[in-house]
């Protein structure tokens, strides 16, 4: 059982493998570069497509959920833009116009 004697079967066996040549033909076919990356391609694309298709489904969602709001909020937003008494007050008793009002007189 001495793997070290010449007569042993694993001797005999790597010796003879390391006589051993290749003479195959390592060349790939003609096509087979374009045929891995069409395959490539092909994969790749049925999975994007599944994350296209959820995530402009979410896309859509969130554009509805901000439509939503918008339309909810409009009112409130439109306050604000409106000149009135009560925000020339409040315009008046931000530090930052008076401020602005002092240095420009």
């Amino acid at each position: 059982m001495n793997p070290n004697d010449p007569k042993h079967p694993w001797s005999r066996l790597v010796t003879a493998a390391r006589r051993a040549s290749d003479e195959r033909d390592t060349a790939a076919p003609y096509g087979f570069a374009t045929r891995v990356v069409a395959l490539a391609f092909a994969q790749e694309r049925a999975a994007v497509s599944l994350w296209e298709r959820f995530s402009l489904r979410a896309l859509a969602v969130a554009c509805l959920l901000t439509g939503l709001t918008v339309a909810t909020n409009y009112s409130a937003v439109t306050k604000l833009f409106v000149e009135n008494e009560t925000t020339t007050v409040m315009m008046v008793d931000d530090p930052v116009s008076e401020l602005i009002d002092v240095a420009s007189s």
